[in-house]
């Protein structure tokens, strides 16, 4: 077999490179992995845990397109539970605390079973070009690769360097080098426009330093869900029954003084680090002195792992030098002894200005180069592998000859963060938030595989026999929802009186009628039918007018924008409009209209002139 051939090359070992390659290798691409450490392969480097609100929408969506990440965090999983079940299940989000070390593991033994796939230890250094166009990679050790598409998902290894106080060294993440050669290529070698970001972690402490009694308890939520779809791995890794609980504290007016302290040792406030960080997700020193009214703020305290006796301390992410991090967890209860395993430490990386990809995240001025992750400004496991997968894709296609493939907005969260990425000015890493999706309504946890089974088994992802699961599961909620609205009872159909039960998952207190809908309460996909049933009647009216918007929205995305379209001939554009409009090369009427500052009166314009290009062809002028 020749081993300096493939189709897709993937760059990277974090949770988009993995995705990528296995979408790449599913669609039957010849495809290789290289990363920096096969032992790191999955590592994850900031909190062990994946899910939470809108993210835990995305791993549903890529388990519904066949990726990895929902049953290897089942198989990994130490407490889930199920955020926001106050509010409507449209917000409803999965969030599972994982063994790091577990997940790892599994990920790992994912890869090198997945055919058509080879991973290797070893460093991309620089591109191979002919005429301009990507024809491989350099890699050492093993020298020169030739491949059809190269898939980069670098995380924040390009150019990293890590902050501990006002000393620094440099680093993609502790215990890892920095990608410097690379960093160098796509900034000189290919001549993409480079930026700046920062993201940081918190420390982790010893379990036998903590006091829990001091402490809340967040126990799992006891419930049948999972992340996954489909049955556990068949690799040895089976799902467990884990119940580990986390613990809840807040910090104290005496910490925020420690804080307040020794500001001038933090390297964001002494002007060392130049990225930009993310507000949503902000040190502990950025708190502190943003919320200064804030006497106390909550931090969970998160289990590494089963057999690690290592805890995460979620919500005090810093950057101050190590003997202050020791005085600030002091001062918080429970911690009073705390003895410090790794200390907190930012980063700060490169990564390409997102206006250089299209919709299938492919490099315009490169066509077969594909960025995924932090490279292209995101923060967050989900967030990078839900772009893996996409590219993932996309680079298979390439190989194969064919056109990339978008997902819209209003198909899935996937589609709303690649969308955002490529028309918004990213200025700050990109976060996913239910609040983003404009049709939030249907793009819902709970029917991501009904949302995108179908057209992932198309494109030639999603695996056969997974597509057949989720056809059976779909058509019996068809059909079990036209006999529920068959069955009246004084003067309601029973799919009506379903609406107003839809917080209660396992119905305990407000029991349900399965024998009326011929379904068996002691089956697993029943049930889930039932939960599927409630759901969608509770939102019956919502979704319609939802589905008029969509409407609309589909009539703007079919008026395609050619990519040599010139801007500088339609009359009546402002400036400004005009060159966001030819920096972010939109697509489709629909996308210019989500660029910030284009009016729907330029829109308009717009319209006119592409339909006299229209009419031109037409008439073969």
């Amino acid at each position: 077999m020749d081993t300096t051939s493939y189709d897709v090359a993937v760059v990277g070992g974090g949770h988009a490179a993995c995705e990528a390659a296995l979408a790449a290798a599913r669609m039957g691409a010849k495809t290789i992995l290289f990363t920096i450490n096969l032992d790191h392969i999955a590592q994850m480097s900031c909190n062990p845990a994946i899910g939470g609100i809108a993210k835990g929408h995305v791993v549903r969506e890529i388990d519904a397109m066949g990726g990895a990440m929902g049953s290897v965090t089942d198989a990994a999983t130490l407490q889930f539970r199920m955020l926001n079940m106050a509010k409507g299940p449209a917000v409803w989000s999965p969030r599972a605390q994982c063994d790091k070390y577990c997940y790892h593991q599994c990920m790992k033994r994912v890869l090198e079973l997945q055919e058509n796939l080879t991973i290797r230890n070893a460093t991309v250094m620089n591109f191979l070009l002919e005429d301009g166009k990507i024809t491989g990679v350099e890699a050492f050790p093993g020298g020169a690769v030739h491949t059809k598409a190269v898939v980069v998902a670098t995380g924040t290894f390009l150019n990293g360097k890590m902050h501990y106080g006002l000393k620094n060294m440099s680093g993609g993440r502790s215990g890892d080098p920095a990608s410097i050669e690379l960093a160098e290529a796509l900034r000189h070698q290919l001549g993409l426009k480079v930026g700046r970001l920062k993201t940081g972690t918190p420390p982790r402490i010893l379990g036998s330093s903590i006091d829990f009694s001091k402490m809340g308890i967040q126990n799992t939520d006891v419930m049948e869900e999972h992340f996954s779809y489909f049955p556990p791995l068949e690799n040895g890794f089976k799902v467990q029954e884990r119940h580990f609980p986390c613990r809840t504290v807040y910090t104290t007016e005496e910490t925020a003084k420690v804080v307040q302290e020794n500001l001038h040792q933090a390297p964001m406030y002494s002007g060392i680090i130049e990225g930009i960080g993310t507000r949503y997700c902000p040190s502990f020193e950025d708190k502190v002195v943003r919320f200064a009214h804030h006497p106390k703020h909550l931090l969970y305290i998160e289990p590494e792992g089963e057999n690690t006796d290592e805890f995460y301390i979620n919500g005090i992410s810093t950057s101050l030098p190590p003997d202050v991090q020791i005085k600030m967890l002091r001062t918080i209860p429970g911690l009073e002894n705390v003895q410090i395993a790794r200390f907190a430490y930012a980063i700060e990386y490169d990564f390409v200005h997102p206006e250089e990809i299209h919709r299938g995240l492919g490099v315009k001025r490169y066509p077969g180069l594909f960025l995924v992750g932090q490279i292209n400004g995101t923060s967050g496991y989900e967030e990078a592998a839900g772009q893996g997968l996409v590219a993932g894709m996309n680079a298979a296609r390439f190989a194969a000859g064919k056109d990339h493939v978008e997902i819209g907005r209003d198909e899935a969260y996937i589609g709303v963060m690649i969308d955002d990425l490529v028309t918004k000015e990213i200025v700050e890493p990109y976060r996913l938030f239910t609040s983003r999706a404009e049709y939030r309504l249907n793009l819902r946890q709970d029917n991501a595989d009904l949302r995108l089974s179908k057209k992932a088994y198309e494109w030639g992802v999603l695996p056969e026999e997974k597509y057949r699961m989720i056809q059976e599961y779909s058509d019996l909620c068809d059909k079990t929802e036209l006999l529920a609205k068959s069955i009246k009872k004084s003067g309601y159909s029973l799919y009506d009186a379903l609406r107003d039960r839809h917080g209660d998952l396992d119905f305990k207190s407000n029991p349900v009628d399965y024998q009326a809908l011929e379904l068996d309460e002691n089956n697993a996909m029943h049930r889930r039918v039932m939960r599927q049933l409630v759901i969608r009647s509770h939102y019956a009216g919502y979704l319609r007018q939802e589905g008029r918007a969509v409407e609309k929205l589909h009539s703007l995305e079919s008026w395609k924008i050619p990519e040599s379209f010139d801007y500088a001939v339609v009359t009546g554009l402002r400036n400004e409009s005009r060159q966001k409009l030819e920096k972010t090369r939109p697509t489709t009427l629909a996308q210019a209209g989500r660029i910030d500052g284009v009016t729907s009166y330029e829109l308009g314009l717009l319209q006119v002139f592409l339909s006299r290009d229209l009419q031109k062809k037409e008439r073969g002028t």
